[in-house]
């Protein structure tokens, strides 16, 4: 049985005060104009400077859903193509997932990091950011009509919840209100691990998760 949201429909939930985020106010149509008020956004995270706009097909039959664009994002305008992005690819391709016609995204869609010198470093966004994000979510996931989406780790998952999810209870067959859904780990946490044992495991998991995602949504 998949676990179910104790919060409103994804589409419901968000209130009339969070709606059209950063834009003139008019509601858009499609996909199209709804990157276009991403894009000429202002970013609502602190160092974030462009928008990442999530890639595929409409009518996909997965979406999967990230926490933010790293620094390979921000730089390519792409999502997921950095190191995290490159396990992703590897683990979509042994759960026989195509990933050009799946969609792929961002629960927050600007980069937050702060620089120290020449580098930039990651921060995690705080569920206040999360939230101011989330109403662009469920809009472009109301355009795109995925079968089944794919919360990669916690703050996907609190992005389309609208609550913090433990992804240890919850991992697996998740209902994101009138979205059906499916929780797993970021591509990230592996990136993490320091014993190769412990990610080789973690990646079998991973994949044996996404065998799962694709079956429910075929």
């Amino acid at each position: 049985m998949p676990k179910h949201s104790t919060r409103p429909s994804a589409h419901s939930a968000a209130s009339n005060g969070d709606l059209f985020p950063a834009s003139d106010g008019a509601e858009p149509k499609s996909l199209t104009e709804l990157n276009r008020i991403i894009t000429a956004a202002k970013p609502m995270v602190p160092g974030g400077k462009k928008a990442v706009l999530g890639e595929g097909p409409v009518g996909a039959a997965l979406a999967f859903v990230g926490e933010q664009p790293g620094d390979q994002e921000d730089l390519q305008g792409r999502p997921f193509v950095g190191p995290a992005g490159q396990l992703l690819d590897k683990a979509l391709a042994a759960a026989g997932i195509d990933r050009k016609a799946s969609y792929v995204t961002n629960a927050v869609k600007h980069f937050k990091h702060e620089e120290r010198g020449k580098r930039r470093i990651h921060q995690k966004p705080t569920m206040g950011e999360v939230k101011r994000y989330r109403w662009w979510l469920l809009k472009e996931l109301g355009f795109v009509h995925p079968r089944l989406v794919v919360a990669l780790g916690a703050t996907a998952a609190a992005a389309l919840e609208g609550a913090p999810v433990a992804i240890g209870k919850s991992r697996g067959k998740y209902q994101f209100g009138d979205m059906p859904g499916f929780v797993t780990i970021h591509p990230s946490a592996m990136l993490r691990m320091p014993d190769h044992d412990a990610r080789s495991q973690a990646f079998n998991d991973f994949v044996r998760d996404l065998k799962s995602a694709r079956k429910l949504a075929h």
